[in-house]
């Protein structure tokens, strides 16, 4: 029978190393992960400007998402603040997944002396109801979207300010 004899330091050394690498923990992490969940921003309410029924037939006042203003029939657009604007959403979403917007086409607005207006709303500079866009691949990063629509006038209509508000729905993919 053979006879193996262990150097002392060479177990004392094995040891050593033993107890050193038992005593070291190591400890993975992965990174956060990026937000999941779409955050959307109002920052910029739509408004039509200021503009005035110059005749009994009616007529509309469309606001492109450009911020562009045109009206048709008996609308007079004046240049007198408040100025014509789109609504202007902020939307943040992480590693550059798809968006659908979808809202309701009208709704209605409802003057201070009376009288109604529809707002038609749209078109976005993403497209109509149910398009679907991209946002920015970066959470850094916002993506804009801007929102026009077209106000119908009655003849009948009275003056004052009218009010309402339009709800947009914005889905991750």
């Amino acid at each position: 029978m053979k006879k193996i004899v262990l150097n002392r330091s060479f177990v004392r050394l094995f040891v050593l190393m033993a107890v050193f690498f038992l005593g070291i923990s190591f400890s993975y992490a992965q990174p956060d992960l990026p937000q999941r969940a779409v955050s959307v921003t109002a920052t910029q309410s739509i408004h039509f400007g200021t503009f005035c029924l110059t005749g009994a037939g009616g007529g509309t006042v469309v606001l492109g998402y450009d911020g562009s203003l045109n009206s048709t029939g008996d609308i007079f657009l004046s240049a007198l603040a408040p100025v014509a604007q789109p609504a202007i959403f902020d939307i943040k979403l992480c590693q550059g997944r798809n968006v659908t917007i979808t809202y309701d086409p009208t709704t209605t607005l409802t003057g201070s002396n009376g009288g109604s207006f529809t707002l038609d709303i749209g078109p976005t500079e993403k497209g109509v109801s149910g398009s679907v866009f991209p946002v920015n691949n970066d959470c850094n990063f916002i993506t804009t979207l801007r929102v026009g629509g077209t106000l119908n006038i009655p003849g009948s209509s009275p003056s004052g300010t009218y009010t309402g508000s339009f709800s947009i729905t914005f889905e991750q993919e």
